[in-house]
């Protein structure tokens, strides 16, 4: 009978422990401070995504805005410069003929006064020799200012420095040459400023 009494006080003591009396109980212990940090947590969460896009909204404005004034700074600084290099064109450009028309003045002056000799003598011969002189420096002004003369006479025909305006039979050996320049061309460099007028032999 005492064994059968210790045996059912096991029985009963097992079931004790399987309905939860073995182990401690949370109630009243740090768990709870535990669970509720955890509950704060999720809550400061889910209101940060709530608030979330309104601030982004209110980034992207300030980036926007940020940007147009950028844009529009650049669009002013860039009209800026291409109104001041028009006019630093037109300068240079005004500049430029304003010099080559200056180097061109001793010469007016050089013809005005071989006008005025041409009624006072009658030595041919020295008036010819002041016209040369002039023509002489007419040249030279050219050189100075980068421009030359065209080669043609006795060359073959280049399309692309010459014009021929006439063809004249000048014999099997020059046949395709230049024989005669009727007007000379000019040329600034590379640059054609007047084709040279020439007759080609055939």
């Amino acid at each position: 009978m005492k064994k059968q009494e210790t045996y059912n006080e096991e029985i009963s003591g097992d079931e004790g422990f399987a309905a939860g009396d073995g182990y401690p109980s949370c109630e009243g212990s740090p768990c709870d401070n535990v669970a509720g940090e955890a509950t704060s947590e999720a809550d400061n969460v889910a209101a940060a995504e709530e608030t979330d896009p309104a601030s982004r909204e209110r980034e992207l404005e300030a980036q926007v805005a940020e940007w147009q004034d950028k844009y529009l700074r650049l669009q002013a600084e860039f009209d800026n410069f291409r109104k001041r290099t028009l006019r630093e064109k037109m300068e240079l450009v005004q500049t430029g003929g304003a010099e080559a028309v200056k180097s061109f003045l001793p010469l007016m002056d050089d013809l005005n006064r071989a006008l005025a000799a041409i009624g006072k003598s009658s030595d041919v011969a020295a008036l010819g020799e002041g016209v040369k002189l002039i023509a002489q420096k007419f040249s030279e002004t050219l050189k100075r200012q980068n421009v030359t003369e065209i080669e043609a006479l006795g060359l073959a025909l280049d399309t692309d420095l010459h014009e021929a305006v006439a063809r004249f039979d000048a014999g099997e050996e020059k046949r395709g040459l230049i024989v005669d320049v009727i007007q000379p061309g000019y040329k600034m460099g590379d640059k054609v400023l007047r084709f040279a007028k020439v007759v080609v032999g055939e």
